[in-house]
């Protein structure tokens, strides 16, 4: 009996019928946590937790103190320093971090601060903490440092002063409550005559909301946030959840917060001190106070804001860009002896994403695509309209590989070569019509070079609760062409840079990994697996009788093989095994009469790893029954 190849192209197929995937392929019609390498399909590497830590009462790394960032991480940078420190900047929906030798210092800059006496109510038995500030004028949700404070009741000063601070739960326009952990041993008023309370930017500074508003209209708003039959106020609804925009001038951070102010960290102030505003910078002049994106231009260097207020405006004009003075990102105010300006784009209702490239700056707007070019005076920057209909659909969904561009649309993916094309993408129904699209803005691109893939994480409709964070992903390999899916829960990715010789991410619980590390996930057990689309094993009428598998795979393991067969494209389906392979199979025996099988390759074990090969089956003739 002759042995048959199964020949199945690279890549994943869903968006047409399995049995059109086998006549036209045959493909690869379904998988998890797999990349196609050469052509072949092989399971992706594993991902470790890197542990990084709080500070102590001293604003010490405490080693003994594993930690997570507190707020779903959107966004990450990672440089060293001219001292030679490598800093990790991320920004979560409610604080700003950079973390330095693995601790956390929180950089979020502060709006205001208050000296109290005595301010801490304690309860007994109970670790909720009454503060009493008159007129403090902080939201729900909010966040809040103290210093200086004392012990009291059992809870200790170290407590109260913790560097990460406490989010406050309001109770009213004097008070609100504080979560310590630890249980109070009595019930008395104190604290110290020495208490400060610095208050963090939060919610009215366009910080601290992790899911928006997704429509209008009845049961909009939170439950009871007004009386019945009152009507709520449009203004009073979030519709863009909380972004950060991250930079680097030089050494230093420009990181703005989406809708709101720009802020500035100076990397020689140390991990300690908080990011400010850049107004309130030396000399600063004009610096607009409401931005959707920043960016630095290259190699130009302005700082750019699009999606901003004009100048002297006190209302953001969603597609109005403007740039500070060359080599000086606190004086935007235009005139003769400088280069700042503005130019507003017209198409589209508003700007998205902005990505820096060698020659210029590429804007997209909600429908359309810009390049920026610096061309020096009298106009600084000339703009041209790249495509139309062809926006991205959130601030992260763009990603620079090597000067070439690529986005996530509406339906559609995209790449910008010196041309904007679509990229034919056979899973493109299969994504979309699982994105949850009310929150678009979730969704992010992560590049993986040392395997020349571009992926997009997105919140699938398997997701359910009021914060959905995006649980899949859909990866193009741009040497190969080939696009796979899979499921893992990210919400911030960087790729692999300086020491860091692996891509790493954040989970939307704050918490650091190491990805392509190992075989697991995380110690435990990753399941990955891929399967075909039905192949022709008959020509004709005839069933076909294969009752032996020729595996072509590099194991570590065990793989685990399952043979489906069927005799028409919607008659039952027959199942065989699964047959356990390893590196020393050389053939699985079984016996299965169709016209029509498909294969599934999978692993479920700690340790597994493989790579396949061309799989062979020996087949005869068996006639019609």
């Amino acid at each position: 009996m002759p042995l048959r190849p199964f020949e199945i192209k690279p890549g994943i197929v869903k968006d047409i019928t399995a049995y059109a995937a086998g006549k036209n392929g045959p493909f690869w019609t379904d998988g998890d946590k797999v990349r196609f390498r050469n052509g072949f399909a092989t399971k992706i590497g594993g991902w470790q937790k890197q542990a990084i830590y709080a500070l102590d009462s001293s604003e010490d790394v405490d080693v003994n103190t594993e930690a997570a960032l507190q707020g779903v991480p959107r966004e990450i940078l990672f440089w060293r320093t001219l001292a030679g420190v490598d800093t990790m900047a991320v920004g979560t929906h409610n604080h700003l971090y950079v973390i330095q030798d693995d601790g956390i210092f929180d950089i979020t800059p502060l709006i205001t601060s208050a000296s109290l006496t005595n301010p801490f109510t304690t309860v007994n038995g109970n670790s909720v903490v009454t503060v009493a500030d008159t007129s403090h004028g902080q939201l729900d949700g909010d966040f809040v440092v103290f210093s200086g404070s004392g012990a009291l009741d059992g809870i200790a000063a170290n407590t109260f002063n913790r560097f990460s601070g406490f989010q406050i739960t309001y109770v009213s326009a004097n008070a609100y409550t504080i979560e310590t952990g630890t249980e109070a041993t009595g019930a008395t008023s104190g604290g110290g005559g020495s208490v400060t309370a610095k208050y963090l930017i939060g919610l009215e500074e366009g910080l601290g909301t992790q899911t928006p508003s997704p429509s209008v209209g009845w049961g909009t708003g939170t439950w009871g946030g007004s009386t019945w039959g009152t009507p709520r106020a449009v203004g009073d609804l979030v519709f863009e959840n909380s972004q950060w925009s991250l930079s680097l001038w030089g050494e230093d951070l420009i990181a703005t917060v989406r809708g709101e102010q720009i802020y500035y960290w100076d990397a020689s102030g140390g991990a300690t001190a908080r990011a400010s505003l850049v107004s309130a910078e030396s000399g600063a002049s004009d610096v607009p106070t409401l931005n959707r994106v920043t960016q630095i231009s290259f190699p130009d260097r302005h700082l750019v804001s699009a999606g901003t207020n004009a100048l002297g405006a006190s209302v953001i004009d969603p597609m109005l860009v403007r740039w500070s003075d060359q080599e000086n990102f606190v004086d935007w105010t235009p005139a003769v002896t400088n280069t700042s300006g503005d130019q507003r784009l017209e198409i589209g209702t508003k700007i998205v994403a902005m990505m820096p490239t060698r020659q210029e700056t590429f804007i997209s707007t909600d429908e359309a695509v810009y390049g920026m070019t610096f061309i020096g005076p009298p106009f600084t920057f000339s703009f041209r309209l790249i495509g139309a209909n062809c926006g991205c659909v959130g601030i992260n969904t763009m990603m620079n590989v090597d000067e070439d561009i690529y986005w996530m649309g509406k339906a559609n993916f995209f790449v910008y070569d010196g041309s904007v094309k679509e990229i034919p993408c056979p899973v493109e129904f299969y994504v979309f019509d699982r994105l949850q699209k009310d929150y678009f803005d979730k969704c992010f691109a992560a590049h993986n070079k040392e395997f020349n893939e571009v992926s997009w994480f997105y919140p699938s409709t398997e997701v359910s609760g009021a914060d959905p964070e995006p649980d899949s992903y859909v990866t193009y390999n741009y040497e190969e062409g080939s696009w796979t899916i899979g499921s893992l829960e990210r919400t911030a990715w960087f790729d692999s840079f300086g020491f860091r010789k692996v891509p790493f991410s954040f989970s939307k619980t704050g918490y650091l990994y190491d990805q392509e590390t190992g075989t697991d996930d995380d110690g435990s057990a990753m399941t990955a697996y891929v399967e075909s689309s039905p192949m022709e094993v008959s020509s004709g009428d005839s069933l076909m009788l294969v009752d032996k598998i020729i595996p072509d795979a590099t194991v570590s393991g065990n793989l685990l093989c399952t043979l489906y067969s069927k005799k028409y494209p919607n008659g039952s389906t027959t199942t065989k095994g699964p047959f356990t392979i390893t590196s020393d199979t050389t053939k699985v025996s079984m016996r299965s009469r169709s016209r029509q099988m498909s294969l599934r390759m999978e692993s479920t074990e700690t340790g597994a790893a493989w790579l396949l090969g061309e799989f062979r089956v020996n087949a005869r003739e068996d006639g019609l029954r």
